[in-house]
């Protein structure tokens, strides 16, 4: 009796979290529609590059941000360099583009050196970016259009993955991922808020933003903060980051992991946000992306353990038991064929990337259950690419 207790909840926490949550928002959306409005503004905007030893990457972020279609004299950008001894900072002061601010600071970790560039931000609107992302050329217009409406305090934008053959299967798999994210990132906007953004591309009032703490995912806490203060976070799905997928599942397992790890912490900081009678809809989708998908690793353990214990109690524990045999089977053999173009097939991809998060996030849990904090972090990046333009004037990798 037990065993079917504990198989039963496992699959309810599953189904609830997989389905019936993403179900409510579509529902939610196409039912009580929530529309905001947006028009064609132009506020005064601040952006920033927090890095430390990009000098990879940092000389092509500011080309990319200095060919942007928006007025020079509204853009402010900061570069705030957290202990960089790379030459990240001499490449900043070379450059000769828009306005560019350097901030020298010693190590201090990124939520500090994000909290000293928004002290000096001047900008009506604060956009945040990653030093390895490229904005399409009309991204920064799409950004702000929204902030038309009064009721908007932030914008999150589309981060989207370079075109690149040579992905891993947990590259490949992540991007199929995001492709779902952006769907239900549409109908979240439409219903409510979406749960928050990501931090290649997002945009927030500059009176809604607060210092950032320490050892917390810095775009999830700021983004969410608009929604604690009682505005929207909506989607602007033209307004496009992209962004190069880890083609070493190692590397990207390491930055899953701190990731994971820090965005535990932060939803625990903004706790107020799973209360449903503050914040309705929105609670119940934040406990389900943010803290149900990122624990999931257990219900799937009970389930594993549980149901072949119960084979000959009935069919659906069979069908269950075969059933994450063969998930788990193709997950094992798309990493196994991760570097391989098989590898890279959904059929393999998606398994593989399902497992592989579900790794870190037991990980993560393990860091967050021994009170460990990364507040700080080595980039360790594979050589970084330069975005040039396909035909349709998208920045896409360069052939190699």
């Amino acid at each position: 009796m037990k065993r079917r207790i504990v198989f039963w909840s496992a699959v309810g926490t599953v189904t609830a979290t997989y389905v019936v949550f993403p179900l409510l928002v579509l529902a939610r959306a196409r039912l009580r529609p929530r529309p905001h409005f947006w028009a064609d503004i132009t506020p005064s905007l601040t952006l920033i590059v927090a890095a430390h030893n990009e000098a990879a990457d940092i000389g092509a972020k500011l080309e990319n941000i200095a060919s942007l279609d928006y007025p020079e004299d509204l853009l402010e950008v900061i570069v705030v360099s957290d202990g960089c001894d790379d030459g990240t900072e001499e490449i900043v002061r070379a450059f000769t583009g828009r306005e560019v601010r350097l901030l020298s600071l010693p190590r201090v970790g990124k939520a500090a050196a994000l909290n000293a560039a928004i002290a000096e931000a001047r900008g009506e609107v604060l956009v945040f970016t990653d030093a390895n992302s490229a904005f399409a050329p009309d991204a920064l217009r799409a950004l702000v259009s929204p902030f038309a409406d009064p009721n908007v305090g932030g914008v999150a934008g589309d981060q989207r993955y370079a075109a690149d053959p040579g992905l891993e299967a947990t590259g490949s798999g992540e991007r199929g991922y995001w492709d779902f994210d952006r769907t239900m990132k549409k109908a979240e906007s439409l219903a409510d808020n979406v749960i928050s953004a990501t931090g290649a591309i997002y945009a927030v009032r500059a009176s809604l933003v607060g210092p950032v703490p320490e050892g917390v995912t810095d775009d999830f806490y700021t983004s969410t903060g608009v929604i604690a203060r009682g505005f929207r976070l909506v989607f602007a799905p033209d307004a496009v980051a992209f962004e190069p997928v880890a083609k070493s599942a190692g590397l990207e397992f390491g930055r899953k992991v701190r990731v994971i790890t820090r965005g535990l912490r932060a939803v625990v900081l903004r706790r107020a946000l799973l209360d449903p009678r503050a914040h309705g809809l929105y609670s119940a989708q934040l406990l389900a992306h943010k803290v149900l998908r990122r624990l999931m690793v257990f219900p799937l353990a009970a389930l594993a353990l549980t149901s072949p214990l119960l084979w000959r109690r009935g069919a659906v524990y069979r069908v269950a038991t075969v059933a994450q045999a063969g998930l788990y089977g193709l997950g094992a053999l798309g990493l196994g064929l991760a570097d391989r173009p098989l590898g890279r097939r959904k059929l393999l991809a998606l398994p593989a990337f399902f497992c592989f998060v579900n790794a870190a996030a037991l990980r993560a849990a393990w860091n967050v259950a021994r009170g460990r904090q990364i507040d700080r972090w080595e980039p360790r990046r594979e050589p970084s690419w330069e975005p040039v333009e396909d035909q349709r004037g998208i920045p896409v990798r360069a052939p190699e």
